[in-house]
């Protein structure tokens, strides 16, 4: 796809929300982190929903330690893998404590020693908490970034970098978001809705179709 195609798309996506954010509900960076580790493999309003009575009362890692990793499942048992999430969430919380002060890092290398923090968890971090324009793939960007023909690769890492080569610096703050959105609302993986999406003059999988 053209560079001016490209930028068109994501001026159509600014036109229609300047200010993406991210769905899953916390109260801050801690928060968001462990909502972001119980999202893998799961739907953000099924996090929110396990989160909501967890976050009333736990906002930071000392408390997290304090309810402890059998309490924690009760709460998060309606997420997938939550035995295992509960023992990494539990994990990251006394690493932040014992050599973070406490803090969440806003840097990848430090992110991702953390335990239950892989590369695609410590971008969205950082581009959610901390507004680096950094993109991070998940299933909604795969699809989409494909379907529209922001990339032709056929792995993760790869179209990763496609999409940081493609897309313009001035769209990377929120670039990760719009393409979330999209394919969850528009972009839907089964049945697309070409007719109602705002870019599918842009579009290959929609020209292609010739719907």
């Amino acid at each position: 796809m053209q560079k001016n195609q490209i930028d068109k798309i994501f001026t159509i996506f600014h036109q229609h929300n300047p200010h993406p954010k991210t769905e899953l509900e916390s109260t801050n960076t801690y928060t968001l982190l462990v909502a972001v580790i119980l999202s893998a493999q799961a739907t953000d309003v099924g996090v929110n929903k396990a989160t909501k009575s967890l976050f009333s009362t736990i906002s930071t890692p000392e408390e997290m330690l304090a309810l402890g990793e059998e309490d924690l499942k009760i709460h998060i048992k309606t997420i997938g893998l939550f035995n295992s999430k509960a023992k990494n969430i539990i994990a990251m919380s006394r690493t932040l404590v014992e050599k973070y002060n406490s803090k969440v890092p806003d840097n990848i290398t430090d992110l991702t020693s953390l335990p239950g923090v892989g590369s695609k968890t410590a971008k969205v971090l950082l581009n959610a908490a901390f507004h680096k324009p950094v993109i991070a793939v998940d299933t909604h960007v795969f699809r989409t970034a494909r379907r529209i023909g922001l990339s032709h690769s056929s792995t993760i890492p790869k179209v990763e970098q496609d999409l940081e080569v493609a897309i313009h610096n001035k769209w990377k703050e929120h670039a990760h978001h719009w393409l979330v959105l999209h394919g969850r609302y528009i972009c839907k993986a089964r049945k697309p809705l070409c007719k109602e999406c705002t870019i599918n003059k842009y579009c290959e999988y929609y020209q292609t179709m010739n719907i």
